[in-house]
């Protein structure tokens, strides 16, 4: 998938999680920083790759970008993997109760933005024909549906004219319905 449809299913999966929650009414300081955090941890699985946007805020983004790739190997591997969203789930737990003032943000539903953002990038990937490493380093990749030709090719037509318009979709009728 490309970016702009793992950033709009992270949402999709962000609005149904905090419905389905009951969080009720959350301080706009805490709405503003869990869409903010949510939609790093959308991208945050291709940091692995030089061209995540990620890269484009951090300086020196291009040596460490270029670091990771050699430290990963190639796209789709650990952070792809259940051993990533673990590893991912402890540092950016320890991270972001470390750094974030309860006063003013929940820390808690950050973290939890965070996570729902990974996690949907991942189920996303699960779509596409290349499949996910799930069992990293065990190299055998899971896909929905489970027979590779037919899942959709990232980037092309079924994902820029029906996946991403369906969840735009979603997101619309859940709003108007749910909010």
């Amino acid at each position: 998938m490309i970016a702009r449809t793992h950033d709009v299913g992270a949402v999709a999966l962000l609005l149904t999680t905090a419905v389905w929650l009951e969080l009720g009414m959350l301080p706009t300081a805490t709405i503003i920083a869990c869409l903010i955090v949510n939609q790093i941890g959308a991208l945050l699985p291709d940091i692995d790759q030089a061209s995540n946007q990620l890269w484009e805020l951090m300086p020196a983004d291009r040596l460490f970008s270029k670091f990771l790739n050699k430290l990963f190997g190639s796209h789709r591997t650990l952070s792809h993997s259940i051993l990533g969203l673990v590893i991912i789930y402890k540092i950016s737990e320890w991270l972001i109760f470390k750094l974030i003032n309860p006063s003013f943000v929940d820390p808690g539903l950050v973290f939890g933005a965070l996570i729902v953002g990974y996690v949907s990038h991942l189920f996303l990937d699960l779509f596409t024909e290349e499949g996910l490493p799930l069992l990293f380093p065990i190299k055998w990749k899971f896909g929905i549906p489970p027979f590779r030709q037919l899942r959709i090719k990232s980037g092309k037509w079924v994902e820029k004219y029906i996946i991403f318009p369906l969840i735009l979709v979603y997101i619309v009728w859940f709003l108007i319905n749910k909010w």
